[in-house]
């Protein structure tokens, strides 16, 4: 007898919160692209639109007015917007694997020491080698959050605890303790390393150039093809260690692969732009908000609220002390800080 698959219709539920989110990441995405074109406009110069678009388009003009708006739209506000977007793609979606992958609703991404690592070796080789451009010592402030990254994933899977979450929180801690220390016996010890981190260590996407953004968008981009293979198993280990287990996840395998691409994400967001506290944070739990706990939706969510925040924030700072600039990393800071005690106080009377 001959038999025929009957499919199973999609319930319409999950078809609905499918459509939600869908449309939900393209106004996000349209979100990005206004915040985009506003941070071409603004600054110590306000520009106009049209002058916005003969700056990115027009030939090169004899008039010296019409020179300057290119000069500045080119060389200055088109870099920093896509580092700005660029690296808060990076550091929202490595928020959201941290906080999964340590089962950890407050991790952020210094939680595996990238950001202490990074500052300990841009203060390093600016005391011994006495370097002074972004382009020279950006390349050792990625080295350094990659080395911090792996000695940090390295000591988590030693001992009885081995690839315990909360062995990997303490081991990332102890880490973050340690190299903050060296960082400032270092720049305490040199005035121009201690002016380097000052600059440096305030987080900011200005006065980094393309010589230094197309490579790190490079490391990113190898960051984020490495997160998206991990989401379903990510998924899996959320239930458990043990379910996982059960449904075939090689949860050493997984756990490398996604700590590679936070540190990859993290560290070289870091290295171009200094530490942004809170950023990945922040927009992890409201990417969760908005999709539920599915990493597959949770994970692109972050990483385009993350660009969206950090280039709201870096607009915010142009304008609030203008015609002098306020950090972008200031402003997600001012703006994190009571973030991070509503969450802390939620969690308090949900565990009481």
């Amino acid at each position: 007898m001959c038999t025929t698959a009957v499919e199973r219709p999609v319930p319409r539920g999950a078809t609905d919160t499918r459509r939600r989110r869908v449309v939900g990441l393209g106004v996000l995405a349209v979100v990005l692209v206004i915040a985009a074109a506003v941070s071409l406009a603004v600054g110590a110069r306000a520009l106009t639109p049209a002058e916005v678009w003969h700056g990115l388009f027009a030939a090169p003009e004899s008039d010296q007015r019409l020179t300057e708006i290119r000069l500045i739209v080119q060389t200055v506000r088109v870099p920093r917007t896509v580092l700005a977007v660029v690296a808060g793609i990076a550091l929202g979606v490595g928020g959201a694997l941290i906080q999964g992958y340590t089962r950890n609703p407050i991790a952020d991404t210094g939680l595996l020491g990238v950001n202490a690592g990074a500052s300990f070796a841009v203060v390093t080789v600016v005391a011994v080698f006495g370097l002074s451009s972004p382009f020279q010592y950006v390349w050792f402030g990625f080295a350094g959050a990659a080395v911090a990254g792996v000695v940090v994933f390295g000591l988590a899977s030693l001992g009885r605890g081995a690839g315990n979450p909360l062995t990997l929180a303490l081991a990332g801690q102890g880490i973050t303790v340690f190299l903050a220390a060296m960082t400032t016996a270092v720049s305490l010890s040199d005035q121009k390393s201690l002016n380097a981190l000052r600059f440096w260590n305030a987080g900011s996407v200005a006065g980094v150039g393309f010589d230094v953004i197309w490579p790190v968008t490079a490391f990113i981009a190898v960051g984020l093809v490495l997160a998206l293979t991990t989401l379903p198993a990510l998924n899996l280990l959320n239930l458990g260690e043990d379910v996982a287990r059960g449904l075939g996840v090689n949860i050493a395998v997984s756990r490398t692969v996604g700590i590679l691409a936070i540190t990859l994400l993290a560290g070289a967001a870091t290295a171009a732009c200094g530490p942004i506290a809170f950023l990945g944070l922040m927009v992890a739990h409201v990417a969760r908000y908005l999709t539920g706990p599915d990493y597959r939706w949770l994970v692109p969510y972050a990483g385009v609220l993350g660009a969206v925040v950090l280039l709201v924030c870096d607009i915010v700072g142009r304008l609030v002390v203008r015609p002098a600039e306020l950090e972008a990393g200031v402003v997600v800071a001012l703006l994190g800080a009571p973030f991070f005690a509503v969450l802390v106080w939620r969690g308090k009377f949900k565990n009481a």
